[in-house]
């Protein structure tokens, strides 16, 4: 994985922000929406892009396509700075094989300890019941 590359191929779109601000939220673009087409990545190999759209297909669209909004700051640089951020996390985690489990089986000796432990609190129990005088 190429990060400047990467880096390089993304779309960036400024938009008014929604939400609380007065009148600066109806002159500033300060939300910034960022694009990344997988398939179209020469950043990416091929393996890499199939691992990508397994890990991440929830957060893509139908042209794999994937899209970070970030309206966190007033300062446009600054959201671009964060979404940036976010979006490279996000394509470290997809690119992560996690370990294969081993089976393993488990000791007799931890079996043994249980089974001890039951026949004791057994033991204590009935030795906690009400005599019989029959």
């Amino acid at each position: 994985m190429d990060i400047p590359k990467i880096v390089s191929e993304l779309n960036y779109k400024a938009v008014r922000s929604s939400g609380a601000g007065g009148q600066n939220v109806n002159k500033v673009s300060s939300k910034v929406v960022l694009s990344f087409a997988l398939d179209k990545s020469e950043a990416l190999d091929d393996i890499e892009k199939a691992l990508l759209i397994s890990n991440l297909s929830s957060r893509l669209t139908n042209d794999n396509i994937l899209i970070l909004n970030c309206d966190e700051d007033r300062s446009q640089l600054k959201n671009k700075e964060i979404v940036t951020k976010r979006f490279l996390q996000i394509i470290k985690n997809g690119l992560l094989v996690p370990k294969e489990r081993k089976a393993t089986r488990i000791p007799k000796s931890a079996i043994r300890k249980r089974i001890t432990a039951k026949k004791i609190t057994s033991k204590l129990k009935i030795s906690r019941k009400r005599p019989d005088l029959d």
